[in-house]
């Protein structure tokens, strides 16, 4: 068996840069990786296009997602036949017919909403739809709490919106039914909502890390996170790994 790529899906207000720390720990150990695009267009289209990403892969593969790609890789992966395994990092893993919005509503850690500004982008139908963005002030407090101001300051400058739809859409059957599945729990998350994180982790079934960070985890400590897709790969395909 060839070795599995890692395949990191990044999550709303953010690009695959986030992912940086843990690609270059990877790839110092020989493991291909890749951090494509989320389109952050809403969760059937999102899926759609990750579960493409997946297909056109020769070989094994483990799906890791942040925050709301890992409600993007619980879509994607449902038949993707060549996913080993999920990883989700300060990640959500929905239910069927479950909703993002109304699951961060009930989230007692979360100060996201209260963080969010609404935005508009055109349609293809020449019509508008809502998106959100972070205020730059309060992304420090909502989403990385334990970097410095100027990372802070630069995650804010550079975040992407995301489309109202990945909220309001359902889920649909989840991978991690079918699939191991491991999840990093981020004890400061304030995002996603370490609650929500823990518990959503718990009903998947995960093997579960719990580490002293904020929501965005990969960036503070990519180590860290890096030694559970390590765990996971080992789990899934340990002679191709070992190899």
């Amino acid at each position: 068996m060839s070795k599995p790529t890692v395949v990191l899906v990044h999550g709303a207000f953010a690009d695959a840069s986030s992912w940086s720390g843990v690609i270059d720990r990877l790839q110092a150990q020989g493991i291909p990786v890749i951090a494509p695009a989320n389109p952050l267009r809403g969760i059937s289209f999102d899926s759609e296009y990750t579960a493409s990403v997946f297909d056109q892969i020769d070989g094994p593969v483990l799906a890791v997602g942040h925050s709301y790609g890992g409600a993007v890789i619980t879509n994607a992966a449902t038949n993707a036949k060549n996913v080993l395994g999920l990883v989700y990092v300060a990640a959500f893993a929905p239910e069927e017919g479950e909703m993002l919005g109304p699951v961060e509503d009930g989230s007692k850690d979360s100060v996201l909403n209260s963080a969010l500004v609404p935005r508009q982008y055109p349609t293809a139908n020449g019509g508008t739809a809502n998106e959100f963005y972070i205020d730059p002030p309060k992304a420090r407090e909502a989403f990385a709490g334990d970097l410095s101001d100027q990372q802070a300051g630069l995650i804010a400058a550079i975040q992407r919106p995301i489309s109202e739809l990945a909220f309001s859409e359902p889920s649909g059957p989840p991978a991690w039914k079918e699939r191991p599945s491991w999840a990093v729990v981020a004890t400061g998350d304030k995002a996603a909502g370490t609650d929500v994180v823990r518990s959503m982790a718990e009903r998947a079934g995960a093997t579960i890390t719990e580490i002293d960070g904020s929501h965005v985890i990969m960036v503070s400590q990519p180590q860290a996170v890096t030694d559970v897709i390590l765990q996971a790969l080992e789990a899934v395909a340990p002679v191709a790994v070992g190899a």
